[in-house]
């Protein structure tokens, strides 16, 4: 890893480099990799892991990444690293029975931000859609990404929400990703398919996450709110690996992850130490909560070990990021919404 990042290509290929255990699990992992929605803010780290990691392990492999491809650049991107890409609707059918085979599935297409005033698409995007994907690819092995937010709030001092705690969504996205991981599981007791789904709350890099929302609000100095508090975090280039690890353990019934840092932050403290890094006074508004949206990662932990990148080196990386004037992808993760509205 780099001191600082001078660029997006450095950036990107940090976040796609895989560590060796990724490399060792490619290496006995059998048949191709298929990812669907490649193109979104993971999808296209995540698939040139997975390419870079096999091609590593030397052993020949497919990695197809699927996606509607809205950005042509991107899809040329994918290309130019190795990866095949296909454009495909997931919501059509025909066009996903036209899919081709692959033994490792990787799904990671959804709806999240526009969910609010659109939850008709967003129940489609979250539950039809996994389930024909469960159906269509009934046998292979498939690693689903879920959301912390099944969980719904707990208390802050708790250490965050464990894979065994009964489900609480809170709005009607939560409650689609629920349904999500309902359409999986029934795939996976109905037909025997092998599932990971995985929790993940909140990926961050230089140009996107609960992270660079601080640092951005403290930079130009927009309000902060305390209401929701406390937060976990995870470096994408860990969650990616992390969340490739997972076919390995894929399982029936669905074997379930948490995947996040391992420490609860303050909202409070974090943008205070932006502020000392920035020379700024970050403004807060509200007052904190006795409850947020946590996750416990202790699981991903036992079985993965720490993450290759601290909280502390995010820091450090995003605020010079910002200062520098360093792009994002524009994408707020409103995660100071309490009420589940995105």
């Amino acid at each position: 890893m780099p001191e600082l990042f001078r660029s997006v290509e450095e950036l990107e290929t940090a976040l796609s480099e895989p560590s060796a255990a990724v490399i060792e699990m490619l290496r006995g992992l059998d048949g191709d990799i298929l990812v669907l929605g490649a193109g979104g803010k993971m999808g296209p780290t995540l698939s040139r892991m997975a390419k870079r990691g096999s091609d590593a392990a030397e052993t020949k492999r497919r990695v197809i990444a699927v996606s509607r491809f809205s950005s042509t650049e991107e899809r040329s991107k994918l290309e130019a690293n190795g990866i095949e890409t296909v454009v495909c609707d997931l919501l059509d059918p025909d066009a996903v029975a036209r899919l081709p085979e692959a033994r490792n599935i990787v799904f990671m297409a959804g709806m999240k931000f526009g969910s609010s005033g659109n939850q008709a698409l967003t129940w489609a995007m979250n539950t039809a859609v996994p389930a024909q994907v469960a159906r269509r690819f009934r046998g292979s092995r498939i690693a689903a990404f879920s959301t912390g937010n099944v969980y719904g709030l707990s208390p802050v001092l708790s250490g965050g929400s464990r894979e065994d705690d009964a489900p609480l969504p809170v709005g009607e996205y939560a409650m689609s990703c629920l349904g999500r991981e309902r359409m999986f599981e029934h795939g996976s007791r109905s037909d025997g398919t092998a599932v990971s789904i995985i929790r993940l709350n909140y990926a961050c890099e230089l140009r996107y996450g609960v992270l660079v929302d601080l640092a951005q609000r403290v930079w130009r100095g927009g309000p902060i709110d305390l209401a929701m508090g406390r937060f976990n975090v995870i470096w994408q280039g860990d969650a990616n690996a992390w969340s490739l690890l997972t076919l390995m353990h894929a399982a029936t019934p669905p074997f379930v992850i948490n995947v996040t840092g391992p420490e609860t932050l303050s909202v409070k403290v974090v943008a205070q130490e932006f502020g000392d890094r920035m020379q700024r006074n970050p403004v807060f508004v509200g007052a904190e909560s006795a409850t947020a949206l946590l996750s416990n990662a202790n699981r991903s932990r036992e079985l993965f070990g720490d993450p290759r990148v601290t909280t502390a080196q995010m820091i450090e990386w995003i605020a010079e990021w910002t200062m520098s004037d360093g792009p994002t992808l524009a994408k707020p993760t409103h995660f100071e919404n309490r009420e589940g509205a995105f």
